[in-house]
């Protein structure tokens, strides 16, 4: 009933288009261009935009697309709103309903302060705070506020697609084998991962019952993770909250 398209821009960023019919929402658009590019070449007709933080690499191609688009309507968090923008901003709890698509608003600050996620027909579209493999870096939040944010994520259904915004998992896997080398399912999933990029393929979505079992960031509870991180930090880490500020700032200079 929906289908979401893949639609890379920049480096290593990927816009989300979920498709119903000739009908589509886009999320995170930070160029308008192969957007627009996209839209027509499927003849499809942009309804919405949604919008999960301020970043410019997620926003920059809003105004092109409402330009486009006259009629689209505009989503993004209410703590970090577009001011030139007219749009309804969303807190947690919030819906959007679509052509029989709901999504639920999930507040996930850590990345930036007001940081959402959208989560709906087994589908996450959570920017930049879970990646596959890895998390955001804290830029306006605290890593009790991530370490939050990522245990709401980590609580929905296992069998949940995330669709990410960038395409950063063969290093996060990488430094997920630095924290757990003895974890099969991380030394199975670089391989596999590998092969997908080797041919050019994106490595997402990516379920997120996969993710408890290599995704180091959803894993601080474990003795493992727990004691590499206090080897790193060189001293005795309380709770898994301890751990994960550990792992994000080890992860920063990885």
């Amino acid at each position: 009933m929906y289908t979401v398209i893949t639609v890379p821009a920049f480096n290593d960023n990927y816009i989300w288009l979920i498709r119903h019919e000739n009908h589509c929402l886009v999320v995170d658009p930070g160029d308008a261009v192969p957007v627009l590019e996209r839209l027509a070449a499927l003849e499809l007709q942009l309804d919405a935009i949604l919008l999960t933080h301020h970043h410019q690499d997620h926003v920059g191609g809003v105004t092109a697309l409402l330009t486009q688009f006259p009629h689209a309507r505009l989503y993004g968090p209410k703590h970090d709103p577009m001011p030139e923008h007219h749009g309804q901003w969303l807190d947690d709890g919030d819906q959007i309903n679509w052509h029989g698509l709901s999504l639920d608003v999930i507040h996930v600050p850590g990345h930036t302060r007001g940081h959402i996620a959208y989560h709906g027909h087994g589908m996450l579209f959570c920017g930049d705070t879970l990646f596959s493999a890895g998390c955001g870096r804290l830029f306006e939040g605290t890593p009790a506020q991530m370490h939050d944010s990522l245990q709401r994520l980590a609580a929905l259904p296992d069998d949940t697609l995330i669709y990410c915004a960038h395409e950063y998992t063969l290093s996060n896997l990488r430094f997920a084998y630095a924290v757990e080398p003895d974890n099969r399912a991380i030394q199975q999933r670089i391989g596999l991962i590998s092969k997908l990029r080797q041919q050019g393929l994106p490595s997402l979505p990516s379920l997120l019952g996969d993710e408890r079992e290599f995704n180091v960031f959803l894993r601080c509870e474990h003795d493992s993770v727990k004691f590499s991180a206090e080897k790193y930090a060189l001293k005795c880490l309380e709770n898994p909250e301890d751990t994960f500020a550990v792992l994000r700032s080890w992860k920063d200079v990885f």
